[in-house]
């Protein structure tokens, strides 16, 4: 049932992605915000999908730590599912994504239109100038700035190194940081065609005010969002059938967070 459920909503988000990338194409030439708005009922449209058709449903708690408007959102990555997310339930969200990914036909052109932040890593102190160039014009748009401080997915129960960026933006635009945690990997896998019924949750943790030194924001937004990351694991795995379960993600998840910030 699983295999079925997830091969239909494959099929149809793949349908629904060719639908609004072709047809839509003659909004690329219309205004920026005509864009963002394709963007935003893609993103809705696969989350309705994905409840519909596999069963799988999203929680947001932290709310009241959310404001409106410009901020720094650093947020757990395990999933496709966070990259839609963001563009469903904030507004019009500059999302700092890896420069190759603006190379993908169609995806990646309606990425530089909405003007989401491209970085590349090769390219050293070059990028993060342009990285705070373009967070910088973001913030003055009112615009809400995600990053996935790991640079990539991660596996449940897996904590990796947080990358330069976020604490390169957080310190030069002096901008509070929102920390959110996900349990997204859990119900739709990286590198999988599986999509397991439940319920995703994000939660926005109390920001991280301006002003700490790299290394203690770092140790900050890695303990606080990992800490999170793995309660709510903890407490999916209270429903979630055993045989979908990770793995070894139990017991990594009885051990005390370990963080590896440097």
């Amino acid at each position: 049932m699983l295999s079925f459920r997830s091969a239909i909503f494959n099929l149809l988000f793949y349908m629904l992605s060719a639908i609004y990338s072709i047809a839509m194409t003659p909004v690329y030439a219309l205004p920026r915000r005509c864009t963002v708005a394709i963007m935003q009922t893609w993103s809705k449209g696969t989350l309705w999908l994905l409840r519909v058709v596999s069963g799988t449903s999203y929680e947001i708690r932290g709310l009241e730590n959310l404001p409106e408007g410009a901020c720094l959102i650093a947020c757990k990555h395990q999933s496709m599912w966070d990259t839609l997310v963001f563009n469903a339930i904030t507004k019009d969200p500059a999302l700092v994504m890896k420069k190759e990914l603006l190379s993908i036909p169609y995806y990646g052109w309606y990425s530089a239109k909405a003007r989401m932040i491209p970085v590349d890593r090769e390219a050293g102190s070059a990028a993060l100038r342009k990285m705070f160039n373009a967070a910088k014009e973001a913030l003055a748009d009112n615009r809400p700035i995600i990053i996935f401080p790991e640079g990539t997915r991660i596996a449940p129960g897996e904590h990796e190194e947080l990358k330069p960026g976020v604490a390169a933006i957080y310190n030069h635009l002096k901008v509070p940081c929102i920390p959110a945690a996900v349990n997204s990997g859990l119900y739709w896998p990286r590198r999988s065609l599986d999509h397991h019924a439940g319920k995703i949750i994000i939660e926005f943790l109390p920001a991280i005010e301006p002003g700490l030194k790299r290394r203690d924001f770092i140790a900050q937004l890695d303990s606080q969002m990992n800490t999170a990351t793995d309660n709510l694991m903890r407490e999916a795995l209270e429903t979630l059938p055993a045989d979908v379960v990770p793995e070894g993600l139990p017991e990594k998840l009885a051990k005390p967070s370990q963080s590896t910030a440097s």
